[in-house]
Order: structure tokens, then sequence, then C-alpha cells
């Protein structure tokens, strides 16, 4: 059964900065505490990204999409110790017209039982990642801040 999550967070960050960590690719570990370790592999749209979880185990990521113009990145999950079928994220990046960013990460999956345990994982993992995004983000404009302050 296809089901989605959407977790959606409005950051005091220009959406440019924004976009160009999330169109990185990597970094993950920085952001998500279920997350030790990323590393990519190739550039650009099919690229791999494996995530090796804190808690063990490995996920496969190919890169499907990378739209500058659009700030929309999206991911499919080939590989993953969780029993889903599907998975499918989309993250976009829109700036407000007060300056800051709206963040929408949206993530289609498709599991063979339903399961609102995967689903409760899954939304606090990508609520607790965007979170990590915006302080990993702010601590660098602040670190740039008192560096040119010198």
């Amino acid at each position: 059964m296809l089901k989605t999550v959407n977790v959606s967070k409005t950051m005091p960050i220009p959406a440019e900065t924004v976009w160009s960590a999330i169109a990185g690719i990597g970094g993950l570990e920085r952001w998500f505490p279920v997350i030790a370790a990323c590393r990519v592999q190739g550039d650009g749209v099919g690229a791999l990204r494996v995530l090796t979880l804190a808690a063990g185990g490995e996920m496969t990521d190919r890169i499907e999409l990378i739209d500058h113009d659009r700030r929309r990145f999206r991911y499919n999950r080939i590989e993953s110790p969780f029993p889903v079928n599907r998975y499918l994220g989309t993250v976009d990046v829109a700036e407000t017209v007060d300056g800051r960013t709206v963040v929408e990460w949206v993530v289609d999956i498709e599991a063979e039982a339903e399961s609102r345990e995967l689903l409760e994982f899954v939304r606090q993992a990508i609520t607790d990642g965007v979170a990590g995004l915006e302080r990993d983000l702010l601590d660098l404009a602040a670190s740039i801040s008192a560096s040119e302050a010198l």
C-alpha cells in the first residue's frame, strides 16, 4: 500500500544556501541522527548515495533529479534494510516573500504490509534531519560571520 510522509519546515536561511546544501547530495550524516556515514559514488543525476545507519545496516539512494531552476531534488531508495517495495523522496526548496526558506520533504513509501511504526520512523527521521540541516547551516553562517568580524 502506497503511503506518503510529508515534512515541511520554514527556516531563516536564504533559499539558495539551503538548496546548495541539498543539491550537494552528501553530508546527511551531519543532519540526520539515524545516519552514521554518507558516501557518494558519482556525480549528479545517477549518482549513488550510500547511507550507513547508526543502528547498523545500509541504505542506497539513486539520485533521480536535481532541478536547479525549480530547486527540486529526487532520490529513489534502491536498497534498504526496511521492508519496503518502493521509497521515493522529493525535496523542494522555496523562498518566501520575507526571504526565509520552506523545505518540503515528501516520501512516497510502498510497503508489503502497512506499518505505522515504519511511517512514524520515517517521519521522525526526516523531521530530525531537516532540523539538523537548519542547525548546520545556521552554525556555518555564524562561523562565517565570526571570521569576517576578525
